[in-house]
């Protein structure tokens, strides 16, 4: 008995001194645990770089205080819950505050504040809830204003994917808040910004019509418009290039700086039209459907994709308008369906396009991954179940949609409309060129690692311009149906992976499991 009380004593003491031993290493070192089975609390080691290089003072309000449902309380949570753990990792650089911008009950007051925040980047969202039996609706602001040294950037904290329950997609943007808010940190803080090249000289889209994508990125980036027959060497200059919507032949000599720029590391973004059409001649008889001639498809090829001369038509799509009759001597117009104006729903789990909201195109072919030995590649965006393919040439007519489509002819598989390339590429130019050009050019068969991203619609990057060609309609917005999509995340997100040694854009793979008690 005895020698159980002291073999009892000896283990109080034991574990007295283990707590003793403990709390002072813990006072000497730093370290933080997350037990959730996701790791929801933890944030990634890229964004502790990004905090740790703050040396100012970085202020956030967030606008959502007040009378919240319970799913956008969650949000709330998961919001200051990330701030808090933003302060741990930046020396309490990070400063926040939750406003209700629905506080002011003055109605003109209120006003001002709403059309102060829609100035500043903030646009409102329909909020529909019972209180007591009744349906009711307001407005709320689910998002944030970050100030650092006298800028200041908009953040949308409420994105989820296209289709998804309003639960779902409170959950998609609770899984979100770490990268929306250290993305725009970044955007603010970054002094050894990106160089972005946007490649002209060969009809791509015009200054206006990539008004809104140049402006979003110059946040972030140097961005500049590059013409190949002026630039020796792009890896030089440029971090990434874009290409966008090009309609004329690249030459031999084109095509070898781009190959050098991908083998050398440089990173690309195509966004190519292998069938064009003419949107100004729909409705006329004259009006086809027209394969391309570029002069990229072996470069593609050795990347490991290839763009069919085809085009999608997909029964989830956008509409026109057009005349359906008439009321007397008036014509009756309404929206039709408009199944080449494919709308994207269908996204794989890359972090690039997770929960990803719809996306938006013109026009759009379909795309082949091929063999490439050593190249990794990974769909990101689909077509819905619900397709029929056409291979130009062939006839554009308007009258199509107002003819009922046969089921039948709409029942492909999902197909591949954007895809992810990355390895070690090899030059398409190898045994082809003399030693001489070969010693001007610093010419290299293989070399480092690098990503391209392959679309099959100029579009997606193009923003609408008005008529008389002085205003332009954001990325993404139809000014048909009146409705705006992703098209501007779509591409942001793209330049974000392919600019970003960090790898921010990997935050976005955060998985939240929703459980009954989260709600």
């Amino acid at each position: 008995m005895q020698l159980n009380r002291k073999y009892g004593f000896l283990n109080f003491l034991l574990v007295l001194l283990c707590l003793f031993f403990f709390n002072v290493i813990a006072s000497q070192y730093f370290f933080r645990l997350d037990l959730t089975e996701e790791k929801r609390y933890a944030i990634s080691d890229n964004s502790k770089i990004i905090l740790q290089n703050v040396d100012d003072v970085v202020f956030v309000e967030i606008f959502l205080e007040g009378d919240l449902p319970p799913g956008f309380k969650r949000l709330q949570r998961s919001i200051r819950e990330t701030l808090d753990e933003f302060r741990v990792y930046s020396g309490a650089n990070i400063q926040y505050k939750f406003t209700d911008p629905l506080a002011e009950k003055d109605e003109r007051q209120k006003a001002k504040v709403f059309m102060d925040l829609a100035e500043r980047g903030l646009q409102p969202t329909n909020l529909f809830a019972n209180e007591n039996g009744k349906q009711t609706e307001k407005l709320i602001f689910p998002g944030a204003i970050i100030s650092y040294k006298g800028r200041e950037v908009p953040v949308l904290l409420l994105k989820g994917a296209a289709g998804a329950a309003p639960g779902e997609v409170l959950n998609q943007s609770v899984e979100g808040v770490e990268f929306e808010l250290i993305s725009a940190m970044k955007k603010l803080s970054d002094v050894n910004r990106k160089r972005i090249g946007i490649l002209e000289g060969h009809g791509e889209l015009s200054n206006m019509e990539l008004d809104d994508i140049y402006r979003t990125l110059k946040e972030s980036y140097l961005v500049d418009r590059v013409n190949l027959s002026v630039i020796k060497n792009l890896y030089e200059y440029f971090d990434v290039l874009v290409i966008a919507k090009p309609v004329k032949y690249f030459s031999e000599e084109d095509k070898l700086k781009i190959d050098q720029f991908i083998v050398k590391g440089g990173r690309v973004l195509f966004l190519l039209d292998k069938v064009q059409v003419d949107e100004k001649k729909l409705g006329t008889k004259e009006n086809l459907a027209v394969a391309t001639e570029l002069n990229l498809d072996d470069l593609l090829f050795r990347l490991g994709a290839r763009i069919n001369n085809t085009l999608i038509q997909d029964m989830q799509s956008g509409a026109l308008p057009m005349v359906v009759g008439m009321m007397g001597d008036k014509p009756q117009t309404q929206l039709v369906p408009w199944r080449y104006f494919v709308v994207h729903t269908a996204f794989s789990k890359h972090p690039v396009v997770r929960n990803m909201s719809a996306v938006y195109a013109h026009f759009i072919s379909s795309i082949d991954t091929v063999k490439s030995k050593g190249i990794t590649k990974t769909p990101l965006m689909f077509t819905s179940r619900y397709v029929k393919v056409m291979t130009a040439p062939f006839p554009v007519e308007l009258n199509e949609a107002k003819k009922q489509p046969d089921p039948n002819e709409f029942n492909r598989s999902p197909i591949i409309t954007g895809v992810l390339l990355e390895g070690v590429f090899r030059s398409i130019y190898t045994n082809r060129l003399t030693e001489e050009k070969m010693d001007s050019i610093q010419f290299k068969s293989s070399g480092l690692p690098s990503k391209v991203i392959v679309f099959s619609d100029g579009d997606l990057i193009r923003n609408d311009v008005s008529p008389e060609g002085n205003q332009t309609y954001p990325l993404g917005f139809d000014k048909y149906m009146r409705k705006k999509f992703a098209n501007k995340d779509l591409i942001e997100n793209c330049i974000t992976f392919l600019a970003d040694e960090n790898g921010i854009i990997n935050t976005r793979s955060k998985e939240i499991k929703l459980r009954p008690l989260d709600k």
